[in-house]
Parts: structure tokens; sequence; C-alpha cells
């Protein structure tokens, strides 16, 4: 048995501390949005619902070609001697990449109207490019707080934009707004990001234009945005084929289903797979301690995960007609299936971070790709079942797929011998 003291030392250490405020921010983040949830379950159509799925797909997609993650992800990993030049040149890369999809996502709002056969898409989608404009700001500091392990001030900056965002979303739903609703939310809630931040950390944008290494860091970030775009693709490929083989209405339900299954459970692991990404970066040049990092932290993740999962998968029929209404029971039944998908993706990202803090982000990028393939035959073949089937064949797909990613991967990574191959 676990010892007092093992007890006391696996609670002080930086990971689970870190965790803990990132956890602590994403409780507030859920209370607030379960209250937001519920508002607009009352008072959007699924019609709405499934206006509300496109504009958010649209912007998650954009939002990987600013390579904000893989450039955070540089300034995280890089050797203390590179920090400043991959900052200064990360900034102005990120204005470059940010500019650029502003401006395409502005354009690409008509034609995606016009697949949709709905002109009520194209001003949202341009408005809420905006935020595009906002990264640059903030990206650098927020890095550098989290190489820092001051998730402290990341799990401030994420409950207090929850609460702004939240709470602009419920007031603009009262007065009738529709997915402005949503739209004004995102805007209005996004520099909380740059004002905490800047506070917090002391880096500021040069005064010039630096490109130096920038080479370095697109190589490092170019991996990760084939990632990240197909994990997008992934997450947002069953809403493009509901809404586009079955109808708006469909969608609403499935995004419903989806929002209060996977969102309240996904919080939970963002929180934990932030805080482990930089404490497995900080013993990535020590192989064994890296191991030993990496599985003790798995154990801990799989068991809040899995008891998370399973609580709300089997409470879902009892708390869906009561705290969001009659009209939302048909989507239980999809909503268990999304829930439960959680587990395999969790273990399928714990190792994906693992990847990502020793730079072998090409394993993840081959093997994604035949993820996404098999993912969209397999959901092209199951939207003749309805949205039902389409959230059946998420969960097997991301079963069978995080089974054959971990094994691989693990034993890519590590060898006999605990080296790197």
């Amino acid at each position: 048995m676990m010892s007092i003291n093992n007890v006391k030392q696996l609670l002080s250490g930086k990971f689970v501390r870190n965790a803990s405020w990132l956890g602590g921010a994403e409780l507030i983040n859920r209370i607030f949005r379960l209250g937001t949830t519920v508002t607009l379950a009352r008072l959007f159509s699924t019609h709405d619902y499934g206006l509300v799925a496109i504009i958010y797909t649209v912007f998650d997609f954009a939002s990987v070609f600013t390579l904000r993650g893989g450039i955070g992800a540089k300034i995280i990993q890089a050797d203390e001697e590179d920090v400043t030049i991959i900052c200064n040149t990360s900034y102005w890369l990120n204005w470059i990449l940010c500019g650029a999809i502003f401006l395409l996502q502005c354009i690409a709002a008509f034609p995606i109207a016009n697949f949709y056969k709905d002109d009520q898409l194209i001003l949202p989608l341009c408005t809420v490019a905006l935020v595009y404009l906002m990264f640059p700001f903030f990206i650098v500091n927020s890095s550098l707080i989290e190489r820092a392990n001051q998730l402290k001030i990341t799990a401030i900056c994420n409950a207090t934009q929850s609460l702004i965002s939240n709470t602009v979303t419920v007031v603009l739903a009262f007065l009738g707004m529709g997915v402005w609703a949503i739209v004004w939310a995102i805007i209005l809630s996004t520099p909380v990001w740059i004002i905490i931040t800047w506070m917090h950390n002391s880096w500021r944008p040069p005064k010039s234009l630096h490109l130096t290494q920038w080479r370095e860091v697109t190589n490092f970030g170019q991996n990760l945005l084939g990632v990240e775009l197909l994990n997008k693709l992934r997450f947002n490929l069953d809403y493009l084929i509901v809404g586009k083989f079955l109808s708006i209405n469909e969608l609403g339900i499935y995004y419903f289903a989806f929002n209060a299954g996977f969102g309240i459970t996904s919080n939970t692991i963002y929180a934990l797979i932030s805080a482990l990404f930089p404490y497995l970066c900080e013993a990535r040049k020590n192989r064994q301690e890296l191991k030993n990092r990496y599985f003790s932290k798995l154990k801990y993740i799989g068991i809040v995960v899995i008891s998370t999962v399973s609580l709300q998968s089997a409470f879902a029929p009892f708390y869906v007609p009561i705290i969001f209404g009659e009209k939302w029971v048909q989507g239980i039944p999809i909503l268990i299936n999304i829930c439960l998908s959680v587990i395999p993706l969790t273990f399928r990202w714990t190792c994906s971070t693992l990847l990502k803090s020793i730079g072998k982000t090409q394993f993840m990028l081959k093997f994604d790709i035949c993820y996404t393939v098999v993912f969209a035959l397999a959901l092209i073949i199951s939207v003749r079942w309805g949205i039902f089937g389409v959230s059946a064949t998420v969960l097997l797909v991301h079963l069978l797929m995080s089974i054959i990613f971990n094994i691989w991967a693990l034993k890519s990574i590590f060898n006999k011998n605990d080296a790197y191959i």
C-alpha cells in the first residue's frame, strides 16, 4: 500500500498542483457553462443549435492554421538559450498567420453559407474572425507562463474568460440575439487573456521585425499543424456529414448531445493534459525519469476520467429531461455514446502529449492521417442509420484507433533499454 509520505509527495507535486488549478478553473467553467447550456437548450431551436455548430466548426478549423498550438508548444519545449529568439520570431509569425486566417475566413463565409443554403451564417462568421487578430497579443506570454509551470495564471484566465463569456451569452440569449449571443461572447471574452497574461509575464513584443530561426519554429509546428488539423477534422467531420446529409435540425440535436456529453468531460481532460505537457518536458532529456513520470500520471488521469465519464453516462437519462427539457430526451443515446468515447480519446491524447514532449510529432502525423481516413469512411457509411448510427461509429472508431495508437507509439518511443528510437 502507498504510504502517507508517498501520498503527500504525490499531492504536492507540480503536476497535481497545476492540474488542480486548471481543474478548479474548469470546474468553475463547467458550472457557468452548465447554466449557459440550460439557457440555450430552453431558448434555442434545433435550427439555432445547428447554426451554432457550424460557426464553432469553422472557428475551430481556422484556429488551427494560426499555429497557436504548435508555436506555443515550441516555446514551452525550447532550450533555455533559444527562448528569447523563439519568442520574438513567434510573435511576428503569429501576426502573419492570424492576419491571413482572418481574411480567409471572411472570404470563405460566402461559400460556406451557400453550402448550407443559409445566408444567416455570413456576418457571424466574418465577425467572429476578429478574434484571430487578438491572438498575437497573448500567445507568447501565455506560452511562457506555461513553460514556467505557472498554470495558476492559465487557470485564472480560463475561469475569468468563462465567467464573461457565459454571462454575455445568457444575457444576449434572453434578449433574443440568437446565434449572435455566441459570437459576441467569444469576441468580448478573449481580451481577458491579453490583460491577465501581460500582468503576470514581463515579455513584451519586439519593436522591430524578427524572423530568426523561423524555420525551426515552423518545422516543429508543421507536424503539429497537421495533427491539429486532422484532430479538428475528426471532431467536426460528424457535424459536416450530419448537417449536409441529414438536416440542420438533426445537426442541432446531435450538437446538443455532443456539447452536453463530451463538453463536460473534455474540460477535465484539458486540465490534466495541459498540466502534463510541461511536466513531461522537464524530464525529456532523462529517459527513465520521463518514462516514470508518464506512466505514473497515466494511472492518475485514467482513474479521474473513467470515474467522471461513468457517472455522467449512468445518470444521463435522469438529468437531461430535468435540466435541459423534454425536447432533448431524443438525444440521450447519442449523448451516452459520445460521452463514452472520451475514455479512449483520453489515453490517445495522453500518449500524444508524450510524443510531443520529446519532439516526435512525425509519429502523430503519420498515424493521424490513417486515423482520419478510417474515421471519415466509417462516418459516411454510418450516416444512413441516422445520428445514433453516427454517434455509435464515433465511439467504436475512437476505441479501436486509440488501442492501436498506444501500442504502436509506446513501442516506438521506448526500446528495451529505455532509449528513444
